[in-house]
């Protein structure tokens, strides 16, 4: 019973830590990090972002850090109105994910 109990615990932590991976930034974090030059300028990520999809509209944006990497995600609208999400290394400027939304 007593092992049971212990590997219950040990993945009620692991599961806990696994949630605890991402966070979402706030504004000011996020312009702290612009600012210093950690990341990406906001106008440079969404460029990016609206060059894979010419004549889109970019609907929302979110920060995130995960894993200690700094993503920045795009959802936009595309010239013909399908719906894309994209994720970027905010740090790069890299395109990670590029995937029509469901």
């Amino acid at each position: 019973m007593k092992k049971l109990a212990t590997l219950f615990a040990a993945t009620a932590v692991l599961a806990a830590a696994g949630m605890a991976q991402a966070r979402d930034l706030g504004p000011d974090e996020a312009l702290k990090l612009r600012d210093a030059g950690t990341i990406q300028s906001f106008e440079k990520l969404n460029a990016a972002a609206l060059a894979k999809h010419p004549g889109g509209a970019i609907n929302e944006t979110e920060l995130e850090e995960e894993y200690g990497r700094y993503i920045y995600q795009v959802e936009l609208r595309d010239a013909q109105s399908v719906q894309w999400d994209l994720e970027l290394d905010a740090t790069s400027g890299q395109i990670l994910k590029d995937h029509q939304d469901d």
